[in-house]
C-alpha cells in the first residue's frame, strides 16, 4: 500500500504504533567494544637488547608558521630506530594507519602505546592485528610509561628548525632529513656511542643463537 493510505487509515481509527526509544547501555555497550583499550604488558620494560620486538608509538604536533602539522612516529625500543613515521596537517585514523602500513610483519612483537582514541579505535587494533603483534598501553595520563618515544619527541623537538618552515611540504622535508640523521648518524651514549642502525648491527650479532622474545621486568 501507499504511505499515504496507511495513513488515512491510521487516522481513521486512531491508530497509533509504539516507538521503541534507543537503549543507551546498548549504545555504550557498543562504543566499549569497538574502542578497546589494552594492559600495560610493557611495564617500563625499556632495557631490551633483541631488535624488532619491543616497539613504541606516539603522536606529537608539529606548530609552524601559524598552522599545525601532525606527526606519527614507531620507534624500535631496543635500538632506537624510527621504523615507521608519518606527517599530516590532521588527526585523522590515516595519521596512524599509514604509518603502520610501512611495518613489515612481526611476529609476536609488541607495540606499546598511550590510551589516546588512534591506539583504540577498531582500524588500528585490525592492523595491529595482521602484522601479528600484540597491544601494549600506557596507564591513563601517564607518560612516563611511554619513556622512549617521549625522548625521541624533545631531543627532535631540540634539534629540528621546524617552526621556521613554511609550507607541509618543507617541513616533511625536514623531516624526513632528521629521521635519516638520527637513525644513521647520531650517536647515543647509551647505546655504546653508535647511532640506532649501526647499533642494530651490534645487537644482532649479539643475539644470534640467543632466544628472541619480549623481555618483560623480573
Amino acid at each position: 500500500m501507499n504511505h499515504k493510505k496507511i495513513q488515512r487509515i491510521m487516522r481513521k481509527y486512531g491508530l497509533v504504533t509504539k516507538v521503541r526509544k534507543r537503549n543507551p547501555y546498548k549504545a555504550i555497550m557498543k562504543k566499549r567494544l569497538e574502542h578497546r583499550i589494552f594492559p600495560n604488558t610493557l611495564q617500563r620494560a625499556f632495557n631490551q637488547t633483541v631488535p624488532r620486538v619491543v616497539f613504541c608509538t606516539d603522536i606529537t604536533y608539529l606548530p609552524f608558521n601559524g598552522m599545525y602539522a601532525y606527526l606519527s612516529v614507531i620507534k624500535d625500543i631496543a635500538t632506537g630506530e624510527v621504523v615507521a613515521w608519518h606527517l599530516s596537517s590532521g588527526l585523522e585514523m590515516t595519521l596512524v594507519t599509514e604509518t603502520i602500513e610501512q611495518m613489515e610483519l612481526c611476529d609476536n612483537a609488541l607495540i606499546h602505546s598511550d590510551q589516546g582514541f588512534h591506539y583504540t579505535n577498531p582500524l588500528f587494533i585490525e592492523s595491529v592485528k595482521e602484522l601479528n603483534m600484540k597491544q601494549s598501553m600506557s596507564g591513563k595520563g601517564n607518560c612516563i610509561d611511554n619513556a622512549p618515544i617521549e625522548s625521541f619527541f624533545g631531543h627532535m623537538k631540540d634539534e629540528l628548525d621546524y617552526k621556521s618552515c613554511t609550507s607541509i611540504e618543507e617541513l616533511r622535508s625536514k623531516v624526513a632529513e632528521y629521521m635519516q640523521y638520527y637513525n644513521c648518524e647520531r650517536k647515543q651514549w647509551a647505546r655504546n656511542k653508535m647511532a640506532p642502525i649501526e647499533y642494530k648491527r651490534h645487537l644482532l650479532t649479539q643475539s644470534r643463537g640467543q632466544e628472541v622474545g619480549f623481555q618483560s621486568v623480573r
